[in-house]
């Protein structure tokens, strides 16, 4: 017998008993104490649940055999708590570096791009050297994906964001195509998306780009989105330009906010595809259109890459190790490429001029 079933018995035993002892008892009075009775019944039952499930809640209660409970509120507010903070330090670390209109620089790392004698070494080293360039080393913000390459960031520059993702592993080379290689890509796609969402324009410049001059003088002064490309066909709006997502400038503004997320979301349309595939399927699409970004294609003669080279000393700015694999491979070259420019640098203006040199690479790049 149950423990209800004997609590009734025993109630209806209690109220023969009270019955029978008190026969004089007016019929009002004893339905009175059959409510109470019941009133009584019922609020012990509510207490012994009660009881029971308090105990249930208490961590380590429920036997390993049994499924955790977890509360999905309390979840969601740990989460929102931990992003909150994520995003406070990141705005600060933006603020910061910015220019007056609120312009940063970004480039991404990982262990593998930071060891030393590595690729942000070579970076750091271009931007020492170049034209221009040494002014915007204080608006450069390096994005770091692991511990290691935020641990080299702190040694080297005063402007590091950590940029985590669960289950990840950033720390090795990410060979590419690879699934690694993919997480990355659209991971940094999300965070940009992010930054241009806290009002910031941007410059995003892979590590494995060096800089020779001050790019923004060859920037167009009407363009949302401006990005370099493997094959420029000389006309600076024409959607058939074969982009490279590796160096780009984009303004703050709806549009481009409104392009970000729209490219970040078209990953699960295009499966397996990395950002700058699914960037020259989309530019053609009527959304696009209808959010009315202005595109500005970047000519190679000044954001050159090992694809099509900038022929011209007098007018790079930048020069990427496109069109190559391999980490070793592209330190090697992009070691050429800056001991061709040191070279040129030392040169007199007269002969820059006259007789402008050509570059040693790509060599151990070529496809």
């Amino acid at each position: 017998m149950y423990w209800w079933e004997m609590l009734g018995v025993h109630m209806k035993n209690r109220m023969t008993t009270i019955t029978t002892e008190a026969p004089l008892m007016s019929p009002s009075l004893g339905r009175v104490l059959k409510i109470l009775a019941i009133v009584a019944a019922f609020g012990f039952l509510f207490a012994f649940v009660h009881y029971r499930s308090a105990y249930l809640m208490v961590p380590g209660f429920l036997s390993s055999s049994s499924p955790t409970l977890q509360d999905p509120t309390v979840t969601q507010i740990a989460y929102s708590d931990s992003a909150e903070s994520e995003a406070k330090k990141m705005e600060r670390v933006l603020k910061a570096a910015a220019m007056k209109d609120k312009t940063v620089i970004l480039t991404p790392l990982n262990a593998a791009w930071a060891g030393e004698g590595s690729m942000i070494d070579l970076l750091m080293e271009s931007f020492a050297m170049g034209n221009g360039t040494q002014k915007l080393l204080k608006h450069l913000v390096m994005v770091a994906l692991d511990k290691k390459a935020y641990a080299r960031c702190l040694s080297l520059h005063p402007h590091c964001i950590s940029l985590k993702t669960e289950g990840v592993d950033y720390e090795g080379e990410q060979r590419f195509m690879t699934p690694g290689y993919l997480k990355v890509v659209w991971r940094k796609i999300d965070f940009l998306h992010s930054v241009l969402q806290l009002g910031y324009s941007f410059i995003f410049t892979d590590a494995d780009i060096v800089w020779f001059r001050d790019p923004f003088p060859y920037f167009h002064p009407d363009g949302d989105f401006q990005i370099a490309c493997d094959q420029f066909n000389g006309n600076s709006t024409d959607l058939h330009n074969w982009v490279n997502t590796g160096f780009k400038s984009v303004k703050s503004n709806k549009r481009t906010i409104e392009f970000y997320k729209f490219w970040y979301l078209q990953r699960e349309r295009h499966p397996g595809r990395h950002d700058q595939d699914v960037f020259n399927l989309i530019k053609h699409d009527t959304y696009v259109e209808k959010i009315g970004i202005q595109f500005k294609f970047l000519n190679t003669a000044h954001f050159g890459g090992f694809c099509q080279p900038s022929r011209d000393f007098n007018k790079v700015c930048t020069m990427h190790a496109n069109c190559c694999a391999g980490l070793q491979k592209k330190l090697r070259d992009l070691r050429l490429i800056l001991d061709d420019w040191k070279n040129y640098m030392a040169q007199p203006s007269s002969v820059k001029k006259s007789h402008p040199p050509s570059w040693s690479a790509p060599k151990n790049c070529r496809m």
